[in-house]
């Protein structure tokens, strides 16, 4: 069983490093401030180097062995972590955590934040969004990179551009301070 779990992980990384195209990805262009989700200000009370954004480096150039790092961590992650919603897990609507074994989407982005700033990763380039998907709300993680904004979510163990996704974002951390939110708008080319 073991080994089948290991040629998927093995596979699926194998296709998100190399379904990759070419093709230059975009940016997200901000458009001023925006609320952040409810529960984020008591989650960094408690986790502040999870909130943080501080770091001079904003953009982090994307070499094979990065893409490899982040498609590694995306579907790790995916994989140790049961999604289970806020209500089940903690009783409560919206509940911000580091999650051991099961959590929601933005408990799996809190995650990945945390493992690739493990892995030597710029808080700074490493923001929190969210986004709408079939009418509901929706977190990622977007990693700011030479290669345009990509996204980490719980939902595939593909890294993609953030454009190329279904979702409708709406805002993510400011880089400039992570206790702040910005309104996310029409995609920028590199």
């Amino acid at each position: 069983m073991a080994r089948v779990a290991a040629v998927f992980v093995c596979t699926t990384i194998l296709a998100a490093v190399c379904g990759q195209t070419s093709s230059a990805g975009t940016v997200m262009q901000v458009t001023g401030q925006a609320f952040p989700p409810p529960a984020f200000k008591s989650f960094c009370a408690l986790e502040r180097a999870l909130c943080s954004t501080r770091g001079s480096k904003k953009v982090v150039e994307l070499t094979s062995a990065r893409r490899l790092e982040l498609s590694e961590v995306n579907s790790a992650v995916n994989h140790r972590i049961a999604e289970r919603s806020d209500v089940a897990t903690s009783g409560k609507a919206d509940d911000w955590t580091v999650p051991s074994k099961q959590g929601d989407c933005e408990d799996f982005a809190i995650l990945k934040k945390s493992e690739l700033i493990k892995r030597g990763w710029p808080a700074s380039a490493l923001l929190l969004t969210v986004a709408r998907s079939f009418g509901q709300g929706h977190t990622v993680l977007t990693v700011r990179t030479s290669e345009g904004d990509l996204v980490l979510d719980n939902r595939t163990s593909a890294v993609r551009d953030w454009s190329r996704t279904s979702y409708r974002y709406f805002a993510r951390q400011s880089q400039s301070n992570g206790k702040t939110w910005e309104r996310i708008g029409s995609p920028g080319q590199l």
